[in-house]
């Protein structure tokens, strides 16, 4: 839905507005449905069946819809907890949508929204996409009432540029809510002890703690100008900047850190992308080639490739006879997908966009294909192209349910369908989520 909140000379602002409403279902994007006057609430830190007070955060008494926060719970659900994180809550930290929810609850809600988007863009119920309607837990993330699980891997830490002390944004805000601590934070985060310290003339610092290594890196954003502090943390650690055209440097340490999944090491250069659940990467893997079913001798296409991780794992099943080729847009990317698959002589890797490359290629037919794509999804051209090329099976993994469902509506009109899907709740106390399906031709 395009925003349409933003306030304008002409219309009057009701930031600040308070409105008693009953909450409705909840919506893709970490807040629940209510309406004020036939008017749409989108309101974050509520649970459906609440009756809340919600302040106006965004909008204009022209907006079609208001953002706002449960400032107020009158009649709270079974399932609301109190948070466990001191920083959550309405105007505070936006890095967590549903601490206030028990990790069932959060599950649950992200069915809802998974289920309400195959419907409304794909037209499919759970049944059609081959889903049992759950979303699954990843593993090691049980943990006791009251607690939650420290699962992310790599922070970027916004710097209050008055104090030159670290925090996280505020939802739909440039403004830093200062922290203590990340309760979302993996042990190697914290262990750094960065929010203990002042950083000076810095805008951001990214922290990267690897899994299945000790491989620890900072990488620091000077303020336009700022030059870097000497940076002494309480743990061993790489350091690198950012400068102002976006570059990464070197300042000590090694450039990349080295992850460890699908049993390789994985080398991830300046913070390139990687899971950030430290079970996501063998999570998916394991999905996609159970998905796939690979077959000695067999080729396949890896798409938005990144380091490679699924290209090395298809590879390996595939066999000598077999071939893998990746493709990635990211320069930083190839090199490293490239050194770390550099055993496997059944590997190519090509640096170029997917839409751009693939056409030009020349493949016309291939056996597997997976995709990754980015937040946004393939698209419908791309998509087109891929069904074309009569994969007898593709895997498809997303992390975006309306991006997903938009892309599978399009696979089903170049001929294919979905066979399975699978979700991850590799996000906890978030709104967000990784899923992936499974298509084949449709028959006939």
């Amino acid at each position: 839905m395009t925003s349409t909140a933003t306030p304008s000379a002409d219309a009057p602002s009701l930031v600040g507005e308070r409105y008693e409403v009953e909450v409705g279902p909840v919506a893709h994007g970490g807040h629940c449905v209510a309406r004020h006057e036939g008017r749409v609430l989108f309101v974050r830190h509520a649970l459906p069946g609440e009756r809340v007070v919600a302040e106006v955060t965004e909008g204009t008494d022209r907006s079609r819809f208001l953002r706002a926060d449960a400032v107020e719970v009158i009649q709270p659900s079974k399932d609301r907890v109190d948070a466990p994180c001191p920083f959550a809550g309405p105007g505070r930290c936006g890095g967590c949508d549903w601490q206030h929810a028990t990790p069932g609850a959060q599950r649950k809600l992200k069915v809802q929204v998974l289920t309400e988007q195959l419907e409304r863009l794909a037209g499919l119920t759970p049944a059609e996409a081959g889903w049992d309607g759950s979303v699954e837990p990843a593993p090691g993330d049980k943990v006791p009432a009251g607690q939650v699980p420290a699962w992310r891997t790599r922070v970027q830490f916004a710097v209050d540029r008055a104090t030159g002390r670290v925090g996280l944004r505020r939802h739909r805000s440039h403004e830093v809510e200062p922290v203590d601590r990340c309760l979302i934070a993996a042990p190697g985060i914290e262990e750094l002890g960065i929010e203990a310290r002042e950083w000076p003339q810095i805008a951001t610092v990214e922290a990267v703690a690897a899994t299945g290594s000790s491989d620890r890196q900072v990488i620091l954003t000077p303020v336009p100008g700022g030059r870097l502090p000497l940076v002494e943390l309480d743990r061993p650690v790489s350091v690198a900047r950012i400068d102002e055209r976006e570059l990464f440097h070197r300042v000590h340490g090694r450039t990349f850190v080295r992850e460890r999944a699908a049993g390789r090491t994985w080398r991830v250069t300046g913070g390139g992308f990687w899971q950030i659940h430290p079970a996501a990467a063998d999570t998916l893997v394991d999905a996609v080639l159970d998905g796939l079913a690979p077959r000695p001798g067999e080729n396949a296409l890896d798409l938005y490739c990144g380091v490679g991780l699924f290209a090395g794992a298809l590879a390996e099943r595939l066999g000598e006879q077999g071939a893998v080729l990746g493709i990635e847009s990211d320069k930083q990317a190839v090199a490293d997908a490239r050194h770390n698959l550099a055993g496997l002589e059944n590997i190519r890797i090509e640096c170029d966009k997917v839409e751009r490359l693939l056409p030009r290629t020349g493949i016309t037919s291939t056996d597997l294909i997976v995709l990754d794509p980015p937040r946004s999804g393939a698209g419908r051209d791309t998509v087109r192209h891929l069904a074309g090329l009569g994969a007898r099976r593709i895997a498809y993994v997303a992390c975006d349910p309306a991006a997903l469902a938009r892309d599978l509506s399009f696979f089903r009109d170049s001929g294919y369908r979905p066979v399975s899907l699978r979700a991850f709740d590799l996000f906890p106390m978030t709104h967000h989520m990784e899923c992936v399906a499974v298509l084949a031709p449709v028959a006939g």
